[in-house]
């Protein structure tokens, strides 16, 4: 519920509300401007909390200290939520064993910090017509992987995208979650 999208006080438009006042107690179904009367005694606002209920909940309360709370709740709901950052490896067919390391050392790195990698091959020219080069050099990247005993779900099986063939690698459940910044 944004509290931009709240109505209060005269923004009202319903003829009828229910009614819920200042100590949480039900009135029910009363009369618009009764309602209104009884928010502006007790010095407070008269809040449509539920518009599309029939007929629309209103509260009594002291408006600028609901927002304050649902602006502190969604900052507190924000800072626990985990970001999770696609990042690409990208390779060729041919590669060499060295590279191959330092770019599966990376790869287990991504997925140790939480993120989740992309792994592509990309051919060129005549590699096109040896995907199973690209596939081979995928199940080693697994292979190294697995020696470095790094955690690891494969989300999507090594498969063709024009001239790329990749795979998608998220981190397993058991590494450490890293948090939102």
């Amino acid at each position: 519920m944004a509290t931009k999208e709240l109505r209060i006080n005269r923004q009202i438009r319903a003829k009828e509300v229910f009614l819920i006042d200042d100590e949480n107690q039900k009135k029910g179904v009363m009369n618009f401007f009764d309602a209104l009367a009884l928010a502006e005694d007790a010095g407070l606002d008269l809040v449509e909390i539920s518009p599309n209920a029939n007929p629309p909940v209103c509260k009594i309360i002291d408006y600028g200290k609901f927002r304050y709370e649902q602006q502190k709740k969604l900052k507190e709901a924000k800072k626990n939520q985990t970001i999770i950052k696609m990042r690409e490896i990208r390779m060729q067919p041919k590669i060499d064993k060295h590279d191959l390391e330092v770019k599966s050392k990376a790869i287990g790195e991504f997925l140790a910090e939480g993120d989740k990698c992309k792994v592509t091959i990309r051919f060129r020219g005549r590699e096109l017509a040896h995907t199973e080069l690209g596939k081979e050099v995928l199940d080693k990247i697994l292979e190294m992987l697995s020696e470095k005993e790094v955690l690891y779900n494969v989300d999507s099986q090594p498969a063709m995208e024009g001239r790329n063939m990749s795979m998608l690698l998220s981190p397993s459940k058991q590494n450490a979650k890293k948090p939102a910044k």
